[in-house]
């Protein structure tokens, strides 16, 4: 038979949309063609039908009015088990397209289809009907659900599991079915209601007696076929059982309160059960093909406490993870799989306030029929940081920078979900920078768009707390250096709150204030860049109620005004502006934190080493008092930033330096100073307060 292009190029004149639409059927319900041909065919087809939305605005009549109920059962007959892959792939697509083309028309013939199917009760009707739910249930769940939960439908599948005579096939496209349906709530608890217990002997039985059990003249059971891959293939039908059960097992039941009639069996293959069976299939090496479902099933096995910490303890299998991981073929659904295991090992819980955990309680008081339920001991932070410790030893960090490369923007979302878990407990930030995890973050930051809110914050955050742990100079140096300023405005946005979340959390704010001010101790370049990006927001942070965050913003400023350029635009030109900065660096070496008021001496330490702002301090009401109480502060490191701040004020040139003198003088600070040096034994202390009480009374001064 003549190809598509060829056909179309024999005609007297180009095709219309239509009439390639029937040629092209006309082709794929010819049998007895190559797979590449097929393949060519349902990809022009799918291109006509996402042509079609765009095409018919323009008043052109639409593809799907050409497309029957019998052009429907053969483009849904190609998502058979028993076709290719690669065929099964490009007609999901296709049907996907159609879908979205035909609209409403579109889903009523795949309703005919489905339950004409299912009505005519043949082994070979039951296994398409069965591979069309499974493949259309992630292209529109709404109407697959619907045709899931018809009445009786799944009453049905008991009986026919447990026949006599049984077809590996069925059982395999009904399984896969289940699966597929468990993505849905109100399916996962028809599921949980009519299929537990027949998915329990499935999962329970021998299979050696599981061999014995399966029709012999089934036409996809050959007689020639040996034990050996009979029994086989009774495995891979227990772990696709173990995998729905494990979804069934890993999400609670929300038909607690639904009715006696929603009442279920109770469960006699627990999810650490489930779970020990996954680690057995994953670490067969000879049994490559039960890698993927067992890493599904552990996927959601590994939500429940307890096995996440038995996981975690299980070095052979984490590791074994990580090589499935590493050998993944890219944007396969193993990567997605093994990836959600290791974020499930390594999530924190999340941060609550008082308030929030009172609600949280009340809840599960509720929800729980008056038993008030605690968290699980297993998900609180000592264990998680210890999981955290087990996943790094298992080697992951390189793993997930090669998958970062090449992944979707799901992977790379749990991708950054690990880091940031991972980058919680100290002792691993240093190597996790050693091992290129800076340089993951920044690249996926950038990489990431706007709207990907969370994992970007995620991943800002991640690299702030390996920041504030490591040496700048370690991190960006080396044979392939990172730019320094590259870090800069990942750090930057998360100073201001998340504007999506409920409420506001300030620890992305403090971590990336302490990681900037790193930064900033490094070289000027840096500290212009920090400034140039993120000023607003730094200063901002001055006020912030929050002392700990308050103080890092002053600790930020202290090393950025040491570039005398910045300082002086800053603070130093005299404007109303910079006088109301100096005016805040002053009242918040009053503050009554201790830390606060460090921080703050060491920036008016290096501010008045410019004759304005030993101005605009003198000029402030308060401002020679505040000075000479941090000479009196009870802390030595204090009491050292005042000494400093004094001496920069005696020796002021010219006219600043005489009123400062006169105005120190009259507030006390010969008294202030000879306290200072009788209460310090540090020697650079004394050395300090010497030179300025020597300026004071006229020796040094100007």
């Amino acid at each position: 038979m003549a190809t598509i292009a060829e056909a179309a190029a024999a005609a007297p004149e180009p095709l219309g949309r239509l009439d390639q639409t029937l040629l092209i059927f006309a082709g794929l319900m010819e049998g007895g063609k190559e797979d590449e041909e097929t393949v060519r065919e349902l990809g022009e087809l799918t291109r006509l039908l996402n042509d079609d939305v765009e095409v018919t605005k323009k008043g052109e009549t639409s593809v799907t009015t050409v497309i029957d109920s019998d052009c429907v059962d053969t483009i849904l007959c190609y998502l058979d088990m028993r076709q290719p892959d690669v065929v099964r792939a490009h007609a999901a697509l296709c049907t996907s397209a159609y879908l979205k083309a035909a609209g409403e028309d579109g889903g009523k013939k795949l309703a005919e289809f489905f339950h004409d199917r299912v009505r005519r009760g043949t082994y070979d009707d039951y296994i398409v009907a069965f591979c069309v739910a499974a493949t259309i249930f992630p292209i529109v769940p709404d109407l697959t659900s619907e045709l899931f939960l018809s009445e009786g439908f799944l009453a049905s599948l008991g009986p026919l599991m447990r026949r006599k005579w049984k077809s590996r096939k069925v059982e395999t496209a009904c399984l896969e079915m289940l699966n597929a349906a468990c993505m849905n709530s109100a399916c996962r608890e028809a599921v949980r209601k009519y299929c537990t217990e027949w998915l329990e002997e499935i999962v329970e039985q021998d299979p050696d007696d599981a061999v014995k059990s399966m029709h012999t003249v089934d036409p996809d059971m050959h007689l020639q076929e040996g034990s050996i891959s009979m029994r086989r293939h009774s495995l891979q039908v227990q772990n696709l059982a173990a995998v729905v059960l494990a979804k069934l097992r890993a999400v609670p039941s929300t038909a607690a309160t639904a009715g006696p009639e929603a009442r279920i069996q109770p469960a006699t293959t627990s999810i650490e059960d489930l779970s020990k069976r996954f680690t057995r299939m994953l670490l067969d090496e000879d049994e490559i093909e039960h890698v993927q479902p067992s890493i599904e099933g552990l996927a959601y096995a590994s939500l429940q406490p307890k096995v996440k910490e038995s996981l975690s303890k299980d070095s052979k299998t984490l590791k074994r993870l990580v090589k499935a991981l590493d050998e993944a073929p890219p944007r396969s659904p193993m990567i997605y799989g093994a990836l959600s295991i290791f974020a499930n090992l390594t999530r924190y819980r999340p941060i609550e306030t008082d308030e929030e955990k009172r609600i949280r309680q009340l809840k599960a008081y509720a929800n729980a029929a008056g038993k008030l339920q605690q968290v699980d001991p297993l998900n609180e932070d000592e264990h998680v940081t210890e999981r955290c410790k087990r996943v790094f030893e298992a080697g992951l960090t390189p793993v997930l920078i090669k998958q970062s490369k090449s992944g979707s923007a799901a992977s790379l979302a749990l991708i950054i979900s690990i880091i940031h878990a991972l980058s919680t407990p100290p002792p691993l930030r240093g190597q996790l920078a050693q091992q290129g995890a800076v340089r993951l973050l920044i690249a996926a930051w950038t990489a990431l768009p706007e709207t990907e809110n969370g994992p970007k914050r995620a991943a800002a955050q991640a690299l702030a707390r390996i920041l504030i742990s490591t040496n700048p100079a370690l991190v960006f140096g080396g044979t392939r250096p990172i730019p320094q300023s590259a870090a800069i405005r990942p750090l930057a946005s998360i100073l201001t709150p998340d504007p999506t979340a409920d409420r506001r959390d300030l620890l992305p704010t403090f971590e990336s204030l302490m990681a900037l001010t790193n930064l900033a101790s490094t070289d000027d370049d840096t500290r212009k860049s920090i400034i140039r990006t993120a000023w607003d927001d730094v200063e901002e942070q001055l006020f912030n109620p929050n002392s700990r965050v308050c103080t890092a913003a002053v600790e930020l400023v202290c090393n950025l005004v040491q570039d005398p350029e910045q300082t002086l635009a800053l603070f130093g030109d005299g404007s109303p502006k910079a006088k109301n900065r100096v005016k805040v660096i002053v009242a918040l070496a009053d503050a009554e934190d201790p830390k606060t008021r460090s921080a703050a001496g060491g920036a008016l330490a290096s501010l008045t080493g410019f004759d304005e702002v030993v101005r605009a301090v003198v000029g402030l009401e308060r401002g020679v008092e505040v000075v000479l109480g941090l000479c009196r502060d009870e802390r030595e490191d204090l009491r050292h930033r005042g000494a400093v701040v004094v001496r920069n004020m005696v020796f002021s040139e010219g006219e600043v330096g005489r009123l400062a003198r006169g105005k120190l003088v009259e507030g006390g600070a010969v008294e202030a100073l000879m306290e200072c040096a009788k209460g310090s034994k540090r020697r650079e202390v004394v050395e300090v307060v010497v030179q300025a009480a020597e300026g004071l009374m006229g020796e040094g001064g100007k």
